[in-house]
């Protein structure tokens, strides 16, 4: 039994309305129910359409109703409702707002999604992938739904950006070209022991296939002929739906404007620590000269795709054994973490959590642009302890585990992107504090990854705001042209990254600053608890005790840390 499996307690009224709400959500959304390896409804989707959006917001309403008059019967109850009030009556003002009808952008809308949850459906036997073909035959009514909610945005004039309309078109154009990701995914079709699928079966699978091609080629030619047109030119959302959208990320209401300055300030001060190891590198190097001489040293390069993933399994894997029992409690299914190389071509690292019996482990993917084939590990390193352990592996395992001691929502549903990748990379900066980044080249990578993040706080609210441009940046208010060149300046990745993540930033507002605003309040409650305990502070404990409350919204972790 692992750590958190071995914290048990008896569950209570909030449980069950929290654990039934779950419930509720996994049979709205059957790919949900994918994600967490729980079976059940494997070949269907969620109604992407107005009225599944409403019937999602009804859910919530129900349960909100219930937890009304509930008293906390302890400590977890009540963070359990602190924390279903605040996510929950947040989703409901988004719902009235308007705003999920048009959830169109580069990373993370239905657009993505319903292709991707092919990633993590399992591919062993004949009934995986008899599922596997129903779910590709349902792609179409999911699609068509999807498209109605966008077109229902479009009447009431919210419309997504320009500029997400045309890379979505191009993404949904390459699922559905000839060889692109349905073309492969059924011609790649196969058992676990490498044998072939039945006739019936792979001829299933590739009608399927040819279904799903077909819904995105309509989903493409709806964005193109019918959204486009009306679609604005200007990517910035306005202070108004960016404080909602903050606030989703958050889990906090933040003063933007007070919270853009201190993103200046601290990308001063990272400019600064990368200045003074740049010096270590090379005497009188600048940043960049320093980062130039790391990629061409050749024993920090990667070639290839496979060579990419080894070595990140090996660090992946080493960072576990290192950190197990002595900085963290990692036990049991935990320690298991899998290094993918995505089936897509989109950029963008990230992770996903194990299924929640752990017999699909937590998985690092790495999309990696098209034509990109050599990598470096010293801007690398940290990515692999801010994706894994002690990031977001570390993260979600733990609540995954806490399975006595957190109901299913806590634990599976529950997720806030200013506490999660506010943790992660805490994480980074934990690592280099416990001596993992001791390289100078290494250290350079995780203050380049801590730039890039200040660098997002800056360009997120000052571009979605209009704000006006620092003196060393510019001059004038910021655009998303300004905001291009800025980014620049201040993230070393390739050119087809930085496109990613410049267009990731315009279209999923409030997102981006969560990660750096996130880890600002980690690194203040922590030092806060360590002031009030004194020689008896215990940094181990403290971890575990934060990691035992599953991801909750900044306010609700700050109230449940520090009362």
């Amino acid at each position: 039994m692992s750590f958190a499996g071995s914290h048990t307690r008896q569950p209570t009224a909030i449980d069950a309305v929290a654990d039934a709400f779950t419930e509720t959500l996994l049979q709205l959304d059957p790919s949900l129910a994918t994600s967490l390896g729980i079976p059940g409804h494997e070949a269907e989707y969620a109604d992407y359409s107005p009225a599944g959006l409403e019937s999602i917001a009804e859910a919530i309403r129900e349960t909100l109703e219930r937890l009304d008059g509930l008293q906390p019967a302890d400590d977890v109850d009540s963070v359990t409702l602190d924390a279903m009030h605040e996510r929950l009556g947040l989703e409901l003002e988004i719902h009235e707002s308007g705003w999920n009808l048009a959830n169109l952008n580069n990373i993370a809308s239905p657009a993505q999604e319903i292709r991707s949850i092919f990633d993590l459906m399992p591919t062993d036997t004949t009934s995986d992938w008899q599922h596997i073909a129903g779910r590709l035959h349902n792609v179409a009514d999911a699609v068509a739904g999807y498209i109605t909610s966008l077109r229902a945005g479009a009447q009431r004039g919210l419309l997504p950006a320009r500029r997400q309309v045309l890379i979505v078109m191009e993404q949904t154009t390459k699922y559905a070209e000839d060889g692109g990701f349905f073309d492969d995914y059924a011609a790649t079709a196969s058992l676990s022991d490498g044998a072939a699928l039945p006739e019936g079966l792979a001829a299933d699978v590739r009608h399927g296939a040819e279904s799903a091609r077909a819904a995105y080629r309509t989903l493409a030619s709806f964005l193109e002929n019918e959204l486009l047109p009306h679609a604005p030119e200007k990517d910035a959302v306005g202070k108004e739906r960016y404080a909602l959208m903050s606030r989703r990320f958050l889990g906090s209401a933040v003063d933007l404007e007070e919270t853009y300055a201190w993103g200046v300030a601290e990308l001063d001060r990272i400019i600064a620590e990368q200045e003074a190891v740049a010096e270590q590198i090379q005497p009188g190097a600048t940043v960049a000269e320093a980062m130039d001489l790391l990629n061409s040293d050749p024993a920090r390069q990667l070639h290839g795709t496979e060579e990419l993933r080894t070595w990140m399994q090996g660090l992946a894997d080493r960072a576990v054994a290192d950190l197990a029992g002595t900085h963290f409690d990692i036990d049991g299914p935990m320690r298991e973490i899998e290094c993918m190389i995505a089936p897509t071509q989109e950029g963008g690292i990230y992770y996903t959590g194990p299924s929640d019996d752990f017999s699909r482990p937590g998985r690092m993917w790495w999309s990696v642009p098209a034509g990109e084939d050599t990598f470096t590990t010293w801007n690398e390193t940290t990515t692999v302890f801010h994706e894994g352990v002690p990031g977001h592996h570390l993260q979600i395992a733990t609540a995954t585990a806490a399975r006595g001691l957190l109901n299913k929502w806590r634990r599976n549903i529950c997720w806030v992107s200013g506490h999660g990748e506010g943790w992660a990379l805490y994480a980074e900066r934990l690592m280099d504090e416990l001596g993992y980044l001791s390289d100078p080249g290494d250290k350079m990578g995780m203050l380049d990854a801590q730039r890039m993040r200040a660098a997002r706080v800056v360009f997120d609210i000052g571009v979605h705001l209009e704000l006006e441009i620092p003196e060393r940046w510019g001059s004038g208010t910021w655009t998303a042209e300004k905001g291009y060149e800025f980014l620049k300046q201040n993230i070393a990745i390739s050119e087809g990254q930085l496109n990613f993540e410049f267009t990731r930033y315009l279209g999923w507002p409030g997102q981006a600053p969560s990660y750096k605003l996130g880890q600002r309040l980690w690194e203040q409650i922590r030092d806060e608890v360590r002031s009030r305990e004194g020689e008896d502070f215990d940094q181990k404990a403290f971890h575990t005790r934060a990691l035992l409350l599953g991801s909750v919204g900044l306010d609700t972790l700050r109230r449940a840390l520090l009362g």
